[in-house]
């Protein structure tokens, strides 16, 4: 089991290498094709003096058939592989159950939907869908089996199908995804930890570094080889910041950062405003699936026909050559060897618009250009994250602040010349990428590790920890903002403000639906029908209350073992013993999710087996996590974060069951500081 942990590490770290470069190279050779068709078709049109209609309708057409192909894939395969797929990894780690969420058809949604995106030309990257697709990947790997159709599969192995098992691999497959994306092995083990996993140990440190660091090494070499050059191992990831010219500081110019990292903390909280109030609208009034698929298609045309118009209309030239070789650009109405500026930025992938404000010479673009840039840009990422499709936040977010940054880089340029534009760009980028998603730790290393250069870690690290806090006294941050509108009993890392004097018996749910040691077959499947608890206290009867009976606590079941206990018909008539030849522990081992498992519809009882006694006795967990009702709020979180629990009892002093708290009475309670002002919330549960 020891070696048979590291193996599977090993090939979680390969698969996500592999899928990277896949997606990686795809994307790099189509995109080319496409902007090159493009480009072609505009500077045709600028020299022989035709109208620049053709090269539009072609720019709309291959961006509106491209998107509309990928969120149909996601809307209509597996609606939960929208977005990044972060807030619902971190959801999963937290100890919150997704159905679809580690399937087949939300890896292929995915991987082939953020393809699709990039190409069709929407305002987004494939960072946060690696981390994603890495951990489906390893799930994948860890269950051994493959699902065909609903009732066949292939088995393969079924050493590692528990939950905690599952979720630590899906904690190594995140960070492998990250890792390949940025070549960060280090920052991809500390986003694990930081924005993702709940429940870590030293161990899982080792085995979490060991895949990211495969991961990276791996996809080092395969892009390597698709470049030619195999031993060189010059492309650690599929995004590099590549090495800067002058990254050395003036402590001076610390003022200069903590300004930029305040201007990323109040842009980034804006950008959590309007996506927010963007994603309410969408939730309240785009709901049909073909409105869905539309809106992308939408969102993808106004993408060409801006960038078009951006070109046209600020029509401002250079004739600075771009860093990147394979740099696409058009001369629109530029005369002799210049460009159009703006052509840099647009007739390219999001990854080749962020490099090139990070790296381009200082007169490449002028301050109409990047202000123009900048507004357009930072609306279409508003707009983009949140549709239908799959697609990751990473990018955008760093390119609207290297072009703001590089605009304060100019400024300071023109009064000091000895300075670099790139260094400005790059903490624009990072102050802008901290104050959307405020994560700290992690982002320092991911963009110290990106650069190569250690010695301009003390900025990043301020403009990022500043960027948060300013961000943080508005709003929460882009993830948390969307598993809270999604309505996901997350548990924060801390408990609740103001809850230190409140006891479990003010949070717990009582009176307690409980089952008997013994109880009827036709009363069990009553209470399953009507009620959406997944788990039920057994106890020796003392009182009946119509449905709820009070007793001493004798052990705790769980829905999923009643559904397969009644499914193997292991009951039988009062004083007859039931059939056990049929059951085995592994008939309880399920780790598909709650939409695929065994449903209450699935099982078939006759009226006269309805009257037949269940034995819950060898089949309970007889020591299941109890504590007292004046046991603390803050301490009974602890235990939740802490143990993964879902489900705590309560019992008095005579060790009766008086309640019961589960993730959700806990997640009911929401409490947050924006503005210097103290907000708690007491939430309504539906079951939906």
């Amino acid at each position: 089991m020891f070696i048979s942990r590291w193996v599977i590490m090993f090939a979680v770290g390969i698969g996500t290498a592999l899928l990277a470069a896949g997606v990686q190279i795809s994307v790099e050779i189509i995109a080319h094709e496409k902007f090159h068709l493009i480009q072609k078709f505009l500077d045709k049109c600028s020299v022989e003096g035709c109208t620049l209609f053709t090269p539009v309708i072609i720019w709309i057409a291959i961006n509106f058939f491209i998107s509309s192909l990928g969120a149909a894939l996601v809307t209509y395969v597996q609606p939960v592989a929208a977005g990044s797929g972060i807030p619902f990894i971190k959801s999963y780690l937290n100890g919150v159950r997704i159905p679809g969420l580690l399937t087949l058809q939300a890896f292929v949604a995915k991987t082939l939907g953020v393809i699709l995106s990039i190409l069709g030309g929407l305002a987004c990257g494939k960072e946060g869908p690696m981390a994603h697709s890495g951990g489906i990947m390893a799930a994948g790997l860890a269950k051994g089996r493959m699902r065909l159709r609903k009732n066949k599969e292939i088995k393969f192995y079924d050493a590692f199908r528990s939950d905690h098992e599952i979720r630590d691999f899906v904690a190594a497959g995140a960070a492998s995804g990250v890792s390949a994306a940025f070549g960060a092995p280090v920052g991809g083990t500390l986003f694990s930890v930081e924005e993702a996993a709940s429940f870590w140990n030293t161990e899982l440190v080792w085995k979490v570094f060991f895949s990211a660091m495969v991961a990276c090494f791996s996809t080092n070499f395969l892009l390597s080889a698709f470049e030619g050059h195999p031993t060189h191992l010059s492309s650690p990831g599929l995004v590099r910041f590549n090495t800067f010219q002058n990254l050395s500081f003036d402590l001076i110019e610390i003022l200069v950062f903590l300004v930029m990292a305040v201007i990323g903390g109040l842009a980034g909280a804006l950008f959590v405003v309007l996506n927010y109030k963007l994603t309410v609208f969408r939730k309240n009034y785009i709901r049909k699936k073909w409105l869905k698929v539309l809106e992308s298609g939408i969102v993808s045309v106004a993408s060409a026909i801006i960038a078009f118009l951006l070109m046209y209309g600020v029509n401002e030239c250079t004739d600075v050559k771009p860093y990147s070789d394979h740099a696409i650009t058009s001369q629109m109405f530029c005369k002799d060897k210049s460009h159009n500026s703006m052509s840099t930025l647009f007739l390219t992938t999001p990854e080749g618009c962020l490099k090139a404000l990070l790296h381009d010479p200082h007169d490449a673009y002028g301050v109409v250009s990047l202000t123009v840039f900048i507004i357009v840009f930072f609306l279409l990422g508003v707009w983009t994250y949140g549709l239908s499709v799959s697609s990751g936040v990473f990018i955008p977010s760093l390119a609207i602040g290297a072009a703001w940054g590089r605009l304060i880089g100019i400024g300071v340029v023109e009064l000091f010349p000895h300075h670099d534009v790139g260094k400005y760009a790059l903490i624009g980028a990072a102050s802008m990428l901290g104050g959307i998603l405020r994560t700290t730790i992690s982002l320092t290393v991911i963009i110290v590790e990106c650069t190569g250069d250690i010695s301009f870690g003390l900025p990043i690290m301020l403009t990022l920890m500043i960027s948060k806090w300013v961000g943080d006294f508005f709003t929460t941050g882009l993830y948390d903002m969307n598993i809270e509108v999604s309505g996901i009993p997350l548990l924060s890392s801390e408990p609740p403000i103001l809850c230190e004097h409140v006891k479990a018996s003010e949070v717990m749910s009582q009176p307690v639906l409980a089952l008997q040691t013994q109880e009827k077959v036709g009363t069990i499947i009553e209470i399953l029908d009507s009620e959406t608890y997944g788990g039920y206290p057994v106890v020796d009867v003392r009182k009946k209350d119509q449905h709820y009976v009070v007793g001493k606590l004798r052990g705790i079941i769980l829905k999923n073992q009643l559904l397969v206990l009644l499914e193997k018909k292991i009951f039988a008539p009062e004083g007859l013993l039931p059939p056990t030849s049929n059951i085995q522990m592994k008939d309880f081992d399920n780790p598909y999710p709650i939409g695929q498992r065994l449903q209450l519809k699935d099982i078939t009882v006759t009226e006269e087996e309805k009257e037949y006694i269940l034995d819950l006795k060898p089949y309970m967990n007889i020591s299941p996590y109890t504590v007292g009702p004046s046991f603390s709020m803050p301490r009974v979180f602890r235990l939740f974060r802490g143990l993964g629990l879902r489900h705590l009892i309560i019992i008095n002093d005579k060790f009766e069951v008086i309640g019961m708290v589960t993730r959700k009475d806990l997640a009911k309670f929401r409490s947050e500081s924006k503005r210097g002002m103290l907000k708690v919330e007491h939430l309504t549960i539906q079951d939906v």
